[in-house]
């Protein structure tokens, strides 16, 4: 095996036949003259005529084949030049490696050897680029002659790939392996190189504007160590035009009217490694606004109305991208009106003396227009009437550019079509007839998503689910989920037809079962209060009532079941023998709280959505206003409202901000006559915090019961009492319950700072918001203090609820009660000798009852305001939704739960 480098690829001779070589062999010496011959005559040599041509040396070709690319005939005379013809004939067609041709007394012998047939290709020290985007650039394959001028095109090819990466340079040697049987493997040896970046940008004439004004408009930028992870610092061509036309853009925005880029040089380094790029600019003067006109030739337009009604004024400085939108605004407005191809040209004549630029705006005549035809294209799966019941206009409508925009985002809704779907209008059959066609590109609508996770909430987060939003292309929705954490577990079925019967009537059902425990933190570990299952289901029906707003009724079933821990919180304190709730243990409030019952819930929502993508909007408006009666049967009884607002608002620079709010209020319909207990029931009252109120935690807003346990205090004899003033400090040994309210509201502002394409494509969207909210409204509970600072005292309740304590007045040698007193007012007397120097719990635990002593606080309902502000980022991370917020509590009340820093992972928010 013989390895070949194909040097000299830039043009150099690859072969030459004998008779070239032949013409350069040295010629023999003369011989020396003897004496001076008589001349002989001249003879001139005639030429032989050809008898046969014979092929030699052909392996792959037909002789045939061979002679058909020459010129030399059979009887046909030989000369000189007819064989140099020959000769170039067959070098041409670049399948030969070598060609001689000899003549013999008329027989003219061609001796041909043939270029080798490839075997393979093969790319060696490609890192940076692989080989499926080089081989397509690659025009030799396995099985074609081998020539070297399609190695020199692709050598070529090759690094033009790496130029446009910015690898300027990038080196490919090529090499030939000979094989056996006339083959060869080509091997395509590259040296990457470095990746030239932009050493420096200058600019040169610039006056008005400072040279990092300009360079920030730019897209390309200029190498520095805090942009290592930026991919504008490589040089790119096709950039260095874009940015000239920013430059432009830039100085047209701003009034410079005559400006324009007299030169762009982009000079490569002598190592090939970096690029400096100058610009030659030249400003101009400043312009203003003069005249601004419109004339209009249609009919339904009043031109001098319409010049009134835009922003750009006479005086104004100059903005050519105030012209632009002003065309299209123009442009969209006659649309509406069904003139689709209406002309709108602004015609400008600039006064170089006061320098002012008079702007007319001629919007010419044209017809109106109808939609002749809608032709739906590329759904394979999707039937055509879930694309076509999404069309805003019908055929034989007068065109309406509104009507199409809200189609085309009424399609791009839906999610089963390309990102940025547009509907495309073309001209119809006559001036006055448009087709509009929706060119969809389908993509999979089933997801299968299993997922593990962690959240501050819920630790450990387990997730799978499946569904098919486009099911059987019918664009009706199905799905199964399954969620599991340390504290919630939950299975979901669900199913909604958006069009029901082929009637704009969407219809949808829901089964499901709950299971929520919710818990408290003591001593920074989360201890499980109560347990909630919830098993129902619900089923809606919604009804378009114009193209903004639908209704949407709801019916609800749940059968609820509420349990506390009976070994942690059950007693028979009260009624000896019988295990009950004990509200020492648990509190009233949520001894009021367990048991069973069920909710049946109808009611109906009012739906106003003018978003422009249901997903991640960035303009319209979405209100909801939704009312729900409990007790259509059931043993729960309420009535709930609840409203929210959402507006979001395009900024410039890709900004977008956001408006958000909501509020609710429930009323009980019955009365439950328990002293000290809210007629809502714990578990459907408005709770509020972490992960909707940033800032705080998870329902860290609103009323709230605190247990601190009181502290050990010494008399001067020695024995340990409890004094109800003195209580711990320490918030890690507090019992912290949150009791939620009838009455909420919440509100958020947010700006969405966009980021670099970049990021923009790996989903990255970081935000600064500012929430504020509050949620009150309940009865207030009645607390637990018990009187354990004496040990010979034993706190009890009567039947009315009243705190009683049972005081000892004699023991025996077990310290066991020998007598007892039931007492409203307790005192202080000394111990008996079996029980000083011990302290109040252990004595209770002698006398049967553990209660450890505590005192319990009540902090009041306000709807006060709590607000906070921080910074929020969003990332779609390959293992699901990231969501992080920094928050800064501004406003609190007491006993509310503030939290500077949240995250979620692996699940939706």
């Amino acid at each position: 095996m013989v390895t070949t480098c194909l040097t000299g690829l830039s043009g150099t001779a690859i072969a030459q036949s004998s008779a070239v070589k032949a013409a350069k062999a040295p010629a023999a010496p003369a011989a020396t003259p003897v004496a001076a011959p008589a001349p002989a005559p001249v003879v001139v040599p005639v030429a032989e005529p050809i008898k046969a041509i014979n092929i030699a040396g052909a392996q792959r070709l037909e002789p045939d084949t061979i002679r058909s690319y020459i010129t030399l005939r059979v009887g046909e005379a030989y000369t000189q030049a007819s064989a140099d013809q020959a000769l170039k004939d067959l070098f041409a067609t670049e399948l030969f490696a070598d060609v001689q041709v000899r003549n013999d007394a008329g027989t003219v012998t061609i001796t041909v050897k043939e270029n080798p047939v490839i075997n393979r290709i093969i790319l060696e020290g490609n890192k940076r680029i692989k080989e499926d985007k080089l081989l397509p650039e690659i025009k030799l394959s396995a099985r074609q002659i081998f020539t070297r001028s399609k190695v020199r095109a692709d050598v070529a090819r090759i690094i033009e790939q790496y130029k446009r990466q910015g690898r300027f340079a990038a080196t490919v040697e090529p090499k030939m392996v000979k094989l056996d049987q006339n083959r060869v493997d080509i091997i395509f040896e590259i040296h990457e190189g470095p990746k030239s970046k932009v050493r420096q940008i200058n600019l040169i004439g610039n006056k008005v504007f400072k040279a990092s004004a300009l360079r920030s408009q730019m897209v390309t930028k200029q190498s520095r160590l805090f942009r290592v992870f930026s991919s504008g610092t490589s040089y790119d061509p096709d950039k260095l035009a874009y940015d000239q036309q920013k430059l432009r853009q830039f100085y047209l925005t701003n009034g410079y009217a005559d400006f324009r880029v007299v030169s762009a040089v982009a000079e490569l380094t002598p190592d090939k490694k970096d690029f400096i790029i100058t610009y030659v600019v030249e400003e101009g003067p400043r312009y203003k606004f003069g005249n601004v006109k419109v004339e209009s030739q249609l009919r339904d337009f009043d031109g001098d109305a319409l010049a009134k009604r835009l922003p750009m004024k006479a005086g104004d400085w100059y903005n050519a991208k105030a012209v632009e939108d002003n065309v299209d605004r123009l442009t969209e407005a006659a649309g509406t009106l069904g003139y689709a191809f209406a002309d709108v040209r602004p015609d400008f004549n600039r006064n170089k003396e006061k320098l002012t630029m008079d702007v007319d705006f001629r919007i010419a005549e044209a017809p109106r227009v109808y939609v002749e035809r809608i032709d739906v294209n590329g759904n394979t799966l999707t039937q055509d009437k879930v694309v076509r019941r999404e069309f805003r206009l019908a055929e034989g409508d007068a065109f309406n550019t509104l009507q199409v925009k809200r189609t085309t985002n009424r399609i791009n809704s839906l999610g089963f079509f390309q990102e940025k779907f547009e509907v495309e209008q073309k001209q119809g059959t006559a001036p006055d007839r448009i087709i509009l066609e929706a060119n969809v590109e389908e993509k999979p609508t089933g997801q299968l998503q299993l997922s593990a996770g962690y959240s501050s909430l819920e630790s450990l987060i387990f997730q799978a689910s499946i569904e098919q939003r486009n099911f059987r292309g019918r664009g009706q929705t199905v799905g199964l989920s399954v969620d599991y954490s340390r504290y919630t577990r939950s299975v979901q079925a669900s199913f909604t037809e958006p069009y029901l019967f082929d009637k704009n009537v969407s219809f949808g059902m829901d089964v499901y079962r709950r299971d929520l425990n919710s818990f408290n933190f003591l001593n920074n570990t989360r201890n499980t209060t109560y347990k909630q299952t919830t098993t129902g289901f619900q089923a809606r029906i919604g009804l378009a009532l114009t193209e903004f707003t639908s209704l949407i009724g709801r019916y609800t079933f749940n059968i609820d079941n509420v349990t506390l821990d009976q070994g942690t919180y059950f007693t028979d304190r009260i009624t000896p023998g019988v295990q009950a709730c004990d509200s020492l243990l648990a509190g009233r409030y949520l001894c009021d709280t367990i048991g069973r019952r069920t909710s049946s819930i109808i009611g109906a929502s009012l739906v106003y959505d003018t978003l422009d993508n249901r997903l991640h909007p960035s303009r319209g408006t979405q209100a909801v206003l939704g009312a729900d009666f409990a007790g259509l049967g059931g043993s729960v009884r309420y009535a709930r409202l609840t409203a929210s607002a959402a507006r979001y608002f395009p900024l410039p620079k890709k900004f977008i901000f956001s408006l958000r709010g909501e509020a609710g209020a429930i009323k009980a319909l019955n009365n439950r006559n328990i002293a000290g207990t809210d007629d809502i029931y714990l578990t459907d009252r408005f709770q509020l915090g972490e992960p909707n109120f940033r800032g705080f935690d998870i329902r860290g807003v609103g009323p709230r019961v605190v247990r601190k346990p009181l502290l050990a205090q010494t008399d001067a004899a020695g024995n340990t009492f409890y004094d109800p003033n003195i209580v711990s400090t320490d918030k890690n040994t507090w019992t912290d319950d949150a009791l939620g309210g009838r009455y909420y509201y919440l509100g958020h502002a947010e700006l969405e700072i966009p980021l670099g394409s970049g990021a923009k494509e790996l989903g990255i969207r970081p935000s600064i918001f500012m929430d504020v909210g509050a949620v009150w409204g309940i009865k207030a509970p009645i607390t637990n203090t018990p009187p354990v600072y004496n040990p010979l005292f034993i706190p009890s309740r009567d039947t009315a609820g009243n705190a009683l304590y049972t005081q000892i007045t004699a023991v025996d040698a077990n310290c066991a009660a020998t007598a007892a007193t039931t007492v409203t007012n307790a005192t202080n007397p000394s111990p008996p000798a079996c029980l000083a120097g011990t302290t109040g719990t252990a004595a209770n635990t002698a006398l049967g009852n553990s209660i450890s002593p505590f005192r319990e606080f009540y902090f009041n309902s306000t709807p006060r305001p709590r607000l906070s502000v921080g910074i929020g980022f969003n990332w779609n991370s390959p293992f699901g939704p990231f969501r992080i917020d920094f928050a800064k509590t501004l406003l609190k009340q007491a006993g509310d739960n503030v939290k500077s820093f949240s995250f979620n992972v692996g699940t939706q928010f």
